[in-house]
């Protein structure tokens, strides 16, 4: 084609553009400046991906800066996550920067010499269990201790796509790790060979009657036809606490029509609250009824606002007749769902204040032992675990961050349906691109590489396991030259995120005998 054809072609297509937006009274600007203001919209549309790549440093973007991306880019493909010439924080002037106070001498041995077979490769295997036996103070029947302290967040089918949620599923059972359901019911997705915790939400998908009604006999079913190792009554979450939601008759495939339980060609509601239960008490009753029935432990994810709730719960839990297994704590900070800006924003307290004060409740009702704390929101950043771990978590689950591995690239469409890596979408134009096969190898590395990180930091601190790292191994340095202790920071008693002496000996002892010879040591089992 010649020149003079290619340019006329153009003239007219500009021709034809600058027509439609005279004639078009939608945008002023572009009535007004017909073609030039077209860029205001595309830079508006590709601002994101400007921002993210150009503009910004490698430290001021959110919610994951371009380092922290980077760390876990290169640690789900095993590549260099190291970083060279000093940090480029600024951490003479930061407000708020956690220092890791290490010991010089230390009769621990090196992290290294705990993976199977390791001689200290970023890639060996690292076992990591939790301290604490999920469901054992209560004697639930299939009371277990997690085989990893790190795992996978709440992310339903639906707001994922299939390759994703399959990608999750495979590479936690690669890492030995779980997945959390998310409350979207258990799809064919969910079950790849990944051990599962079951998430009971308020719509109670893939446990519902007819009317929506919750229905125990299809949930004792269910988690009997699947790998499920423990069931989490989800009560809110950090995006949107006290927020129902609302699933399109569109989006309704014959698929999530049958995993959830609903009807085709209707909206489907998820309400703000649940329906089986009214108060605490009530709840209590709820957690055990299910607890009787499947035999597994039974917990409750929440976000924090008021605390009125917490200090009922542990009122009454005070008499040992009836408790949750464990509390999940979702920070203000995370959410992989899409909610109104009000609620991701300003509704529900961050993490380490939501933690604090329910830990606290239970701490001064002398009931942390009997709990597993699980804590959630941008936990899956070794400094950020770290402290989770000083104020008392026993668990760690990961959302993003997983989402990350997999091949998210932060573009923050995932309200739209339109994510370009198919992560976070039911278009199966670009989900199909997402290989599980591929994926999964690349989460098992990243939860690998976290653990191993977390593992060498405790060795650095001087303890054995990062459950027995304290609030006193962690400052909180501020602008002004002053620090202050994790423990004197969130108005901690002394010894309150301790575990009892003889837990404490019994995770010495477990991960004493994980660092001895491969040949010597059997394989860590998560039943207790």
């Amino acid at each position: 084609m010649s020149t003079s054809k290619i340019l006329g072609a153009a003239a007219a297509a500009l021709g034809g553009i600058a027509l439609h937006d005279v004639l078009q009274r939608e945008h002023t600007l572009k009535h007004n400046f017909p073609v030039v203001g077209n860029l205001r919209y595309l830079l508006e549309r590709i601002g994101p991906e400007l921002r993210q790549y150009i503009v910004t440093s490698n430290d001021e973007e959110r919610p994951f800066s371009r380092d922290q991306r980077g760390w876990v880019y290169a640690s789900s493909k095993l590549a260099n996550n190291y970083t060279g010439f000093g940090t480029d924080n600024d951490i003479e002037r930061d407000d708020a920067h956690v220092v890791i106070k290490h010991r010089t001498f230390s009769d621990v041995a090196p992290s290294s010499s705990l993976a199977h077979g390791a001689k200290g490769d970023h890639d060996d295997v690292v076992h990591l269990p939790a301290a604490k036996v999920m469901g054992a103070a209560r004697e639930r029947r299939h009371a277990f201790r997690p085989s990893s302290i790190v795992n996978v967040s709440g992310m339903s089918y639906g707001s994922l796509s299939g390759p994703a949620v399959e990608s999750l599923n495979r590479g936690v059972a690669l890492a030995g790790a779980y997945q959390n359901t998310g409350e979207g019911g258990l799809s064919p997705y969910h079950r790849n060979g990944g051990d599962l915790m079951f998430q009971v939400g308020t719509a109670y998908f893939g446990c519902r009657d007819k009317e929506g009604r919750f229905d125990l006999d299809q949930l004792v079913e269910l988690v009997e036809s699947a790998p499920v190792k423990a069931i989490e009554v989800k009560l809110s979450q950090g995006a949107k606490p006290g927020l129902g939601g609302m699933l399109p008759a569109a989006k309704i495939s014959e698929q999530i029509s049958q995993i959830r339980g609903i009807p085709m060609g209707e909206d489907c509601a998820s309400p703000s609250r649940h329906t089986a239960f009214s108060d605490v008490d009530s709840m209590l009753d709820f957690v055990e009824t299910i607890a009787d029935a499947t035999g597994l432990p039974v917990g409750i994810k929440s976000a924090v606002g008021d605390l009125s709730f917490w200090i009922e719960l542990a009122s009454q839990m005070g008499d040992g007749q009836r408790g949750v297994d464990f509390v999940a704590v979702d920070g203000g900070e995370g959410g992989t769902g899409a909610a109104p800006l009000i609620f991701t924003d300003n509704v529900a307290l961050p993490f380490r204040m939501a933690f604090a004060r329910v830990f606290g409740v239970f701490a001064e009702a002398g009931l942390t032992d009997d709990i597993t704390f699980i804590g959630a929101g941008k936990l899956g950043l070794p400094d950020n675990a770290m402290v989770a771990m000083a104020l008392g978590c026993d668990v760690i689950h990961v959302g993003r961050e997983a989402m990350l591995a997999i091949g998210c690239i932060q573009a923050q469409k995932c309200h739209t349906d339109h994510c370009p890596t198919g992560v976070a979408t039911q278009n199966d134009w670009l989900s199909r691109g997402l290989d599980p096969e591929l994926k999964s190898v690349r989460l098992a590395n990243y939860l690998n590489t976290l653990r191993r990180d977390l593992l060498k930091v405790s060795e650095a601190i001087g303890v054995w396991h990062p459950s027995l790292v304290t609030g006193e191994d962690i400052e909180i340095v501020s602008e002004s030259r002053s620090g202050m202790s994790v423990r004197e920071a969130f108005g901690y008693q002394q010894g309150w995120a301790d575990l009892r002496p003889e837990l404490e000996d019994e995770v010495i002892a477990m991960m004493k005998s994980m660092a001895e010879p491969e040949e010597d040591q059997p394989e860590p089992s998560v039943e207790e």
